[in-house]
């Protein structure tokens, strides 16, 4: 992972000389954790995880000059994907009703009984619940980023992190 001084020197880099490079080296140290938090988010679907990570990174290229530094860029660049999934969330739930796409098959990450039970617990969670448990237990995010990520209060964010402890338990217990 970047520091904070190595990622404002590539953003400095990309924006000030156009520097690809620069660009290709955030998407190096950003591309295996955005792509997880899709893979979690798309219940394993590595197409439609591949597709979100790389529109992803095509916004957050073309607004880079929008970047503050408010915050890391790791977190800007979540944002980016967050909105991202939701849009497409929002776009197949408007086309849904007009054509049944044929159902993609995800490609399994790991067979192992484990991996499946939590695949399975994890597929009974809400969209918003799946994102909270991905960046807080997963990615090991504070809750104050995730909530600048998310849009969530830090009360509403921390509800659902307990909501979906409680409905994987209990997945996993049935299971």
């Amino acid at each position: 992972m970047l520091s904070k001084v190595e990622e404002i020197k590539l953003i400095s880099r990309c924006v000030l000389g156009d520097d690809r490079r620069a660009f290709g080296m955030l998407v190096e140290a950003y591309q295996p954790r955005l792509r997880r938090f899709f893979m979690n988010l798309t219940l394993g679907d590595e197409y439609l995880s591949d597709d979100l990570a790389q529109e992803t990174f095509i916004k957050a290229y073309i607004e880079l000059r929008s970047f503050r530094g408010m915050s890391r860029f790791g977190t800007w660049l979540f944002r980016i994907g967050y909105n991202e999934f939701y849009s497409h969330k929002r776009s197949e739930h408007a086309t849904s009703g007009l054509e049944q796409a044929p159902e993609r098959a995800a490609s399994p990450i790991d067979s192992s009984e484990i991996s499946m039970d939590v695949k399975t617990a994890m597929a009974q969670l809400s969209e918003i619940e799946r994102t909270v448990v991905t960046l807080f237990y997963i990615d090991d995010m504070p809750v104050k980023q995730i909530a600048t990520i998310t849009g969530l209060n830090q009360s509403t964010l921390r509800s659902h992190l307990h909501r979906a402890k409680e409905k994987m338990a209990k997945t996993l217990k049935q299971e």
